[in-house]
């Protein structure tokens, strides 16, 4: 699995997670919901830290618990 890849499941589950819909997320947080869905459907070979950090402070999560989680174990990238 790619960076970019364990990225899109992470936030896919975290949406999953707390029932939130991508548009949500983006009413919420600010990020542009097409940056969102590129994001969640794996369309972006990078995702800034930015965009990560804005998904983070939405869900109301630090960027060390989004990125400790077993995705990002042993990446490919």
């Amino acid at each position: 699995m790619t960076l970019t890849q364990a990225i899109a499941e992470r936030v896919a589950n975290l949406l999953t997670q707390r029932s939130y819909s991508q548009y949500e997320l983006f009413k919420r947080g600010g990020v542009p919901r097409s940056t969102l869905c590129d994001v969640i459907h794996n369309k972006k070979k990078r995702v800034s830290t930015e965009t990560i950090y804005q998904i983070c402070a939405t869900l109301e999560i630090s960027l060390k618990d989004f990125f400790d989680d077993p995705l990002f174990d042993g990446l490919d990238d």
